[in-house]
């Protein structure tokens, strides 16, 4: 809004009249040398009559006395007397129509100045009126646009409050992260593996400290935000105290009354034309400061609904890396759990053969023993026959039979003797198979502990997307 300020000058009348020398005499005006000197006076403006009349005046009323007779003769004549009586009387008719007409104009004087007076008065109370329509108008608009202003940074601050809640909630899970990771380094033997469970536990931690720095960089923003929120609505509520101020002072000046007794005079009016602004620089000024916080509205709702959306995509992530891991650690377990269920089956199956093969060398050994009897008999007979004398001892078939006997006997139990040697290294290796079954069995039984116990278990905290997003 502009305003438009005229100052007429005030009418200035011309009251330099010009007044006779009322010091003639009246021998001069009997002489005839009747030449009044003027003498300019502040009066008011008379017409040209009047001044005309007023300058043909003859002479003031003062009459010197004549000097002493030196004689019984008098000086002045009877012409000379009836000459100064009708100069007397036309002075009073002149006077009197000249104090006439001045008091005639003086009083159209008086009445023009007052209607002039009053017009200059109602002249500055309607600029006045104006101005506190101005200063009503821009403080309006400034409380109004002071309360916008407030309502949107409330929202930024809220939206902080939450940043600063969604960050502190964001330390649970990275802890858990970090533990896990933790954790599953004490798996032991083959299962210390960098599989896909731990890959996806380092990308979670990777994603947990970028949402953070993200979050951490808008608080930042939000921060700096605030803060010129701040300077600016401190700004809007200075200018409207001083235009409560000034609406104040206006109100007071329009109340003013010309017969209120408590007003008094300013001798010096050169302080009263000391200003700062002009009307244009002045509306210029509060509708700066408007635009001003309308623009920190602007970037305060850009800032909230950025950070809305970084919350919501770092709230998303994490979630979505969350079940990324938790499906990894499934998929894990179910892994580890067939493992070792098979190993459990090999177990049982080993656990059968080992018990069938120490059966089986139990039952060589007991093979292996009868055999040596049948075998000391054949011994014994052979033995025997070769005491026979002379042509007795014949290679009889007895002796071929018991000699076949023995050798049949002696290779038997030859290939049982093997047979049992391999019989108990089978044995030996079922048993080493065996420990070695209860070995992977255990560390299964550990790699399950840790990542369906304790991982899960921790795992079970994860907080909600609200909580993420600052929502307590």
């Amino acid at each position: 809004m502009e305003f438009v300020r005229s100052t007429q000058p005030c009418f200035q009348p011309n009251t330099a009249i010009v007044l006779p020398n009322l010091k003639a005499t009246t021998k001069d005006i009997i002489k005839g040398n009747i030449a009044p000197t003027p003498c300019p006076l502040p009066l008011p403006r008379v017409s040209s009559r009047g001044r005309e009349m007023f300058r043909l005046r003859a002479a003031d009323t003062k009459m010197t006395s004549p000097k002493p007779a030196m004689s019984m003769c008098s000086e002045i004549t009877p012409e000379q007397w009836a000459k100064v009586n009708a100069a007397n009387y036309r002075r009073s008719e002149n006077d009197r129509r000249f104090a006439e007409t001045f008091r005639k104009d003086t009083l159209r004087l008086i009445h023009a100045k007052d209607q002039f007076t009053s017009k200059t008065q109602s002249e500055s109370n309607r600029w006045i009126c104006e101005r506190i329509g101005d200063l009503t108008f821009w403080s309006s608009e400034g409380k109004h646009e002071s309360e916008k202003l407030m309502k949107e940074t409330d929202m930024l601050k809220k939206i902080k409050i939450r940043l600063d809640h969604a960050i502190a909630e964001m330390v649970g899970p990275l802890q858990v992260s970090e533990e896990c990771l933790c954790q599953r380094q004490k798996r032991i033997g083959v299962d210390l593996v960098h599989d896909e469970v731990e890959k996806e536990l380092i990308q979670e931690v990777r994603v947990i400290k970028t949402c953070q720095e993200q979050l951490e960089r808008m608080r930042d923003t939000v921060k700096k935000q605030l803060e010129a929120d701040r300077i600016v609505h401190l700004i809007l509520e200075k200018d409207l105290d001083d235009k409560h101020v000034a609406f104040e002072i206006d109100t007071r000046c329009y109340k003013m009354i010309t017969c209120n007794s408590s007003i008094q005079s300013i001798g010096n009016l050169s302080k009263l034309e000391k200003t700062v602004s002009v009307p244009q620089s002045w509306a210029k000024f509060s509708e700066d400061n408007i635009m001003r916080s309308q623009a920190e509205r602007v970037n305060t709702r850009k800032v909230t609904e950025e950070a809305e959306r970084v919350m919501a995509n770092t709230s998303t992530d994490m979630w979505s890396q969350y079940y990324r891991v938790n499906r990894a650690f499934t998929n894990r377990i179910a892994e580890t759990t067939e493992a070792k269920n098979c190993l459990q089956y090999h177990m049982a199956k080993t656990l059968q053969e080992i018990f069938q093969t120490e059966h089986t060398i139990a039952d060589l050994e007991h093979t292996i023993s009868n055999k040596k009897m049948p075998l000391q008999v054949a011994q014994n007979r052979l033995g025997e026959r070769t005491k026979r004398p002379n042509m007795e001892l014949c290679k009889d078939s007895p002796h071929n039979m018991l000699m076949s006997e023995v050798q049949h006997i002696q290779s038997t139990l030859s290939t049982l003797s093997q047979r049992l040697a391999e019989a108990m290294a089978m044995l030996q290796q079922l048993t080493d198979t065996k420990s070695l079954l209860e070995e992977e069995l255990f560390i299964k039984a550990h790699s399950l502990f840790i990542d369906q116990e304790r991982c899960m278990g921790l795992r079970r905290a994860f907080p909600s997307s609200p909580r993420l997003v600052g929502y307590t």
